[in-house]
């Protein structure tokens, strides 16, 4: 297909009955269970995941799970029980908190921050950011950490690596416990996990590796963010959520997914994205999409490094025989 603005639209009907039909064959077929669960975040792709499922089984066979933590946006547990009851599915609310304090504790974390920001203490909050404006400047990948003090001031250091890999490190913890109450709710109702990660996400590497990486199916993974919300707007998802920024909410500072990973708009990079993996001319994709050659060039240069960086992610383990 030639490259344009319109080369991501999709039919949303059709596309519902191809994911329908793969989800049906997964369910019964491959897995044999009674029916999915999927976890509720307040964002768009779980919702669309959801919706998508009771079109597939049927609302009695779909259950929701809600997984907050004392960190987590309160406006997430809001939408995602809005939109169980849109749905009029079950759903079950757990607190991961215990899980993942015992993982590593919440004390820890916070000794931890303290010596990077002498000022933050338990309470304040904090989230991790990134340069946004690669399509205006060329600037490198330094990491940033955020603390809001209790006069409302922010206070910001640039991290190095080994401090950034400490701090996500434990927000992957809330991942991967997300996760594991998933599991332990669909394996003892025979449920299969439904995964709800897109394309967007997969290729730059955007998900945390047997957290919300590691599900039984992923059966939106072929579609881009902007086609998870043309599927939303043909499902009716509940408005709120289609409106809502994406954010990774594993932070306690609210943090979009362009300040914490992606760098670019998304009314931008799905198209850059799939004009990258097709190996369109530079110059073709700056006329269509109204940038300079060199910002389109930036933004190549960034999906080639997230994409090697987390290849990693989309394997399974490696072995001595392959």
């Amino acid at each position: 297909m030639k490259f344009s603005l319109d080369v991501l639209k999709i039919d949303p009907r059709e596309e519902t009955k191809s994911i329908a039909d793969f989800v049906r064959e997964q369910a019964s077929k491959v897995f044999h269970k009674s029916g999915i669960i999927v976890g509720l975040s307040g964002g768009v792709d779980s919702a669309v995941m959801a919706a998508l499922a009771v079109r597939t089984l049927g609302k009695d066979r779909v259950v929701g799970l809600v997984l907050p933590e004392k960190e987590s946006n309160p406006i997430s547990r809001e939408y995602a029980v809005a939109h169980a009851s849109n749905l009029g599915i079950e759903f079950r609310e757990i607190d991961i908190t215990p899980t993942v304090d015992s993982v590593v504790t919440y004390r820890s974390r916070d000794e931890f921050i303290r010596k990077i920001i002498p000022e933050y203490s338990p309470g304040c909050k904090y989230n991790i950011t990134l340069p946004t404006d690669l399509l205006e400047r060329a600037s490198l990948n330094f990491y940033v950490l955020q603390v809001m003090l209790p006069d409302g001031t922010v206070e910001r250091k640039r991290l190095n690596i080994q401090e950034f890999l400490t701090i996500t490190s434990f927000a992957n913890i809330k991942i991967r416990s997300r996760m594991i109450h998933l599991y332990a709710e669909g394996e003892r109702r025979s449920l299969l996990v439904a995964g709800t990660t897109n394309r967007t996400e997969l290729i730059l590497g955007d998900f945390c590796k047997y957290g919300d990486g590691g599900t039984d199916i992923e059966a939106i993974a072929h579609l881009y963010k902007n086609q998870i919300y043309q599927l939303a707007d043909y499902l009716e998802v509940t408005r709120e959520i289609i409106n809502r920024e994406p954010s990774p909410d594993t932070f306690s500072l609210p943090v979009s997914d362009q300040e914490f990973f992606f760098r670019i708009p998304f009314n931008k990079i799905d198209l850059l994205l799939y004009a990258w993996e097709r190996q369109v001319p530079v110059e073709e994709t700056a006329g269509m999409l109204e940038l300079s050659d060199e910002a389109v060039k930036r933004a190549f240069k960034d999906f080639t490094s997230k994409n090697r960086a987390t290849a990693h992610l989309r394997e399974m383990a490696h072995t001595l025989d392959g």
